[in-house]
């Protein structure tokens, strides 16, 4: 994936004497103002952290051994026994070196069930540090670590935090909505957050940026490619979808940068200063944004909390999540 802080910044303001400010270095694609601040990133590390700690739990929960027969010619065994109780499940139940799915509902998995009649709605929440198995949390973990340290360093840990964990509660409630038979887990929803909220910092952002439209095009073809590997069996495309809509809307409310010519001119007189220090375009974004960010998490879960079978009234949604062909079936 590509990070939109890896994209090139334009620097073409006049000053007011008529030249124009120096060039970015050239072995930067992408250049930052002095004045600007560059964070530390810590929060993005102590969620890998943290994911990797709660992945140890479960599988130090989940016994493998415990359950499986371990002996005896043709019967399943545990993967990796060297391992103990920390030991994987058999690759026909978990293909992905993992627990059981017995393990992570117990542990918080997403469940309809259980978050509508179970008035168990912290799964909501819990789902999001939750793996299925070690493939699973690798490719998670890596795809945090890209996108997010960058966007962690040029708007801090507080505003990044937030974009991810709502884009995550966003993912699982339109997961939990349009899935009633299976569970869910993973960080997906919010890492495609991170993704849209990319993409609408670009957007919200735009009059700062050199190669604006290959800029664009570039970060949609890489989250048309995510998305379009939703598509396959077993992988929750609707957490995607929620999460990814959720970090969009919230890059427009969070992300917004003063614009250059502010930058350039802040510490001159008052005289000499522009008259605002965002475009106009910026507020109207940040208040479309703002409006249905609250209207759509108020909708969601309150068609949730109410027993919503969302698919009952959408027939063609699920095509959105797995797209039947001859290879594989939809139908679980």
């Amino acid at each position: 994936m590509m990070n939109n802080r890896d994209l090139e910044r334009g620097n073409g303001t006049k000053s007011r004497n008529g030249t124009y400010p120096p060039a970015p270095p050239p072995t930067s694609a992408y250049y930052m103002e002095k004045s600007e601040t560059q964070w530390t990133s810590w929060l993005v590390p102590m969620i890998v952290v943290a994911n990797v700690a709660v992945f140890i739990v479960i599988m130090f929960v989940n016994n493998c051994p415990s359950h499986i027969n371990e002996f005896g010619r043709g019967r399943r065994q545990c993967v990796a026994r060297f391992l103990g109780r920390l030991s994987f499940e058999p690759l026909q139940d978990n293909p992905l070196f993992g627990p059981s799915s017995s393990t992570l509902q117990k542990l918080g998995a997403l469940q309809w069930e259980k978050v509508v009649h179970g008035h168990q709605g912290w799964r909501l929440f819990t789902c999001i540090w939750l793996h299925a198995g070690v493939v699973h949390l690798l490719a998670n973990m890596l795809s945090l670590v890209f996108i997010g340290i960058r966007l962690e360093q040029q708007f801090g840990f507080v505003r990044v935090g937030i974009i991810y964990l709502l884009s995550g509660i966003g993912g699982s409630v339109l997961s939990c909505l349009f899935i009633q038979g299976s569970i869910s887990v993973g960080a997906s929803g919010a890492l495609f957050g991170l993704l849209g909220a990319m993409l609408s910092e670009l957007l919200t952002n735009w009059s700062i940026y050199t190669n604006k439209a290959a800029a664009l095009f570039t970060l949609i073809i890489i989250i048309a490619i995510n998305l379009a590997v939703g598509l396959l069996p077993r992988v929750d495309n609707y957490a995607h979808i929620g999460g990814f809509m959720s970090g969009f809307l919230l890059g427009f409310v969070l992300l917004l940068r003063p614009q250059f010519g502010w930058l350039e001119r802040r510490h001159l007189p008052a005289e000499g200063r522009l008259k605002s220090k965002y475009k106009a375009y910026q507020y109207v974004l940040l208040l479309i944004a703002a409006i249905l960010l609250i209207v759509g998490f108020t909708v969601g879960l309150v068609m949730l909390f109410r027993g919503v079978k969302a698919n009952e009234h959408c027939h063609w949604c699920r095509y959105l999540s797995c797209l039947r062909t001859s290879r594989w079936s939809c139908d679980n």
